[in-house]
């Protein structure tokens, strides 16, 4: 099954996934796509890590998100993406539509589990600058794009699920 579960910062999407993942009964392996390139940022990836079981695998992978999942996806294993809006913002700037290409075109072939956490960040302002546009405008077809290829997904607010399409069955 492949699950995409959206919020806002701070809405409880991480820890939903997280729970979801260990309720699966599979072997967990996140795939985490922040890097730390500033002190903040550390902070808030050991704080993710704190969170984790330690017996969880984690890979971190900033860019080839494709190349991750079809090494890490098995069949009796659950994969955790953490997070999407972080991973669109490293390779933005870069080959975009390769990147976005390749995650898209994996999916449908990956077994396993498959849960996929990202920031919904077309609700608020609208923003100025050109570059931050295109990623609010690249951020909402991605996520449209996986929502169509996903069994289930989820809104998060406030740490309370929202399911805006039910798993089948």
């Amino acid at each position: 099954m492949r699950e995409l579960i959206l919020g806002g910062a701070r809405s409880g999407k991480s820890r939903l996934a997280q729970q979801r993942a260990a309720d699966s009964g599979l072997a967990v392996c996140v795939i985490a796509t922040a890097s730390a390139e500033d002190e903040e940022m550390a902070t808030r990836i050991a704080r993710h890590r704190a969170e984790r079981p330690a017996h969880w695998r984690t890979v971190e992978e900033p860019r080839d998100l494709a190349g991750a999942l079809r090494a890490e996806a098995a069949a009796d294993r659950c994969l955790l993406v953490d997070c999407l809006t972080l991973w669109l913002n490293n390779v933005l700037a870069d080959d975009f539509a390769a990147h976005r290409r390749a995650l898209l075109t994996s999916l449908p072939h990956l077994p396993g589990r498959l849960i996929l956490v990202g920031n919904e960040v077309g609700l608020g302002v609208i923003p100025l600058g050109r570059l931050t546009r295109r990623f609010v405008d690249e951020n909402g077809r991605l996520h449209q794009d996986l929502a169509a290829l996903c069994d289930r997904v989820t809104l998060c607010a406030a740490g309370l699920p929202l399911t805006l399409k039910p798993a089948p069955g």
